[in-house]
Parts: structure tokens; sequence; C-alpha cells
């Protein structure tokens, strides 16, 4: 099963080491479908602008946008993205940058305020559902399905 996988999915890793820790990866494509795990504002292990959730949400899209190119995909096939917060009167602040990026674009959205993230001066976190379509060079005939002999779909 391992090998029919691997022609219709792609792992991407950002080199994290929760990537590793977790077992996760920072995206998966699946046929024409790309979704980027929830992200935070690291660099080199570091929380980035611990106490400026602009300045991290600045960065997850940074990260966000270098899988969606890994995986063949950019901002403008995103169709669903989750922020979470550990403060919601932090939400212009975080909104300021979404727009700058999204505001085009205009996918679905929610933000939700948690009461912790896994380190405590990470305060945002986003995930991103994006999809291409055949003019981005998908075959538009690509369906994965499991039937009595196995898994079948058009290969990446």
């Amino acid at each position: 099963m391992a090998d029919r996988e691997q022609r219709w999915r792609q792992n991407i890793s950002s080199g994290s080491a929760y990537e590793q820790q977790v077992g996760y990866s920072r995206a998966v494509r699946v046929g024409n479908q790309i979704f980027v795990a929830g992200t935070t504002a690291l660099e080199d292990g570091n929380v980035v602008g611990k106490d400026d959730p602009a300045a991290q949400t600045r960065r997850i899209l940074e990260i966000i946008g270098r899988a969606l190119d890994q995986a063949g995909a950019s901002i403008a096939d995103v169709v669903r993205y989750r922020t979470y917060v550990t403060n919601v009167d932090d939400w212009h602040a975080i909104a300021g940058e979404l727009v700058k990026v999204f505001g085009d674009v205009r996918p679905a959205n929610t933000l939700v305020e948690v009461s912790k993230l896994i380190d405590p001066d990470m305060r945002v976190e986003i995930e991103v559902d994006a999809v291409l379509s055949p003019a981005r060079g998908l075959d538009p005939g690509f369906t994965p399905r499991i039937t009595d002999k196995g898994l079948h779909g058009t290969p990446l």
C-alpha cells in the first residue's frame, strides 16, 4: 500500500523538529488538495515575535507560503484557513496581516481563541486548505479511490 500511496500523496516537510517528534508533515498534497498543518511562528527553533501577534502572523504566513509552493500551489489556491489565538483581543493585529495576504483571495475563515499553544510564547497558529484547479496543471481526471484491486487514481 505504501508504494501506491506515494504515487498520489506528497508529504512536505519544513524541517521542524516537531514533525519528527509528533509524526506529522507541514503539508500533505493528495491529488489537487493541499492541507497545511497548524503552523506557528518558529525560526531556527525559536518563536518569532514573542509579544507581537502581527509579527507571528507574518512569519506563519511565510512558512505556509513556502509549504504551498513546495506542493505546487500558492496563496491564491487557499479555500479555507483557521486561525487559533491565545488572546482574542489580538484579533485586530492578526487580521491586519491576514487581509494583506488573503484579502483578494477571500477564503473561508475561522478564528478561535484557545487556552494555550504548545509554547507559552506562541500567540497564533494557522492552518490552511488549498485546492488546485485543472488550469494549474492537474489532470482533471484524477480521482483517488480504493477498489477491490487496491488504490487507484492518476498519479501526481
